[in-house]
């Protein structure tokens, strides 16, 4: 049972429950979790396509997503045809797309490697710099110090709750 914005979801029925996820808060999975005959514009434009949003604001939108986690150039390709890394910024961008209160990232870094991670979460920290709330989920204590706060859950109890001096993801990036 969860209040999303002072709302109790469980009284919603499902349709308004998404909808109202949708308003309010953005997933980057592990997966990417991205349509494979869909470009990468196309997917990031899928939370607007949700919200009733028309086609040609979509796409505007979407592209400027793209532009600013450095996908531009590469809108028109198919998941296919790109790399891990760059799976996972068309995956940001699409969370970020619909501009949500919160983004949700589930071990958004658990199938990239080490350097590819640190790319990822640079450019994480840079959107929590504009003053989004982003909520990640890993076991990866190197990727955990990119955070400002770590929370540790046990059996789904919080055991430990701390503020932290934040790695910057940036230092490891070249």
């Amino acid at each position: 049972e969860y209040l999303l914005d002072g709302l109790p979801i469980k009284n919603l029925n499902e349709t308004k429950a998404a909808n109202y996820r949708n308003k309010f808060l953005g997933f980057i999975f592990q997966s990417f979790n991205l349509i494979n005959y869909k470009t990468a514009l196309e997917n990031v434009a899928l939370p607007l396509y949700y919200q009733g949003v028309g086609r040609k604001q979509r796409e505007e939108k979407s592209l400027k997503y793209l532009e600013q986690v450095g996908l531009k150039e590469w809108s028109h390709h198919l998941p296919s045809e790109l790399s891990g890394g760059q799976k996972q910024r068309v995956a940001v961008a699409r969370a970020m797309v619909a501009e949500p209160k919160v983004l949700l990232a589930d071990e958004l870094t658990g199938a990239l490697d080490s350097k590819t991670s640190y790319e990822v979460m640079d450019l994480i920290q840079k959107i929590n710099d504009l003053g989004n709330t982003i909520l990640v989920v890993t076991h990866e204590d190197d990727i955990a110090h990119m955070c400002k706060r770590i929370v540790h859950l046990k059996d789904g109890v919080i055991v430990e709750d701390k503020k932290i001096e934040q790695v910057r993801a940036s230092q490891y990036v070249q």
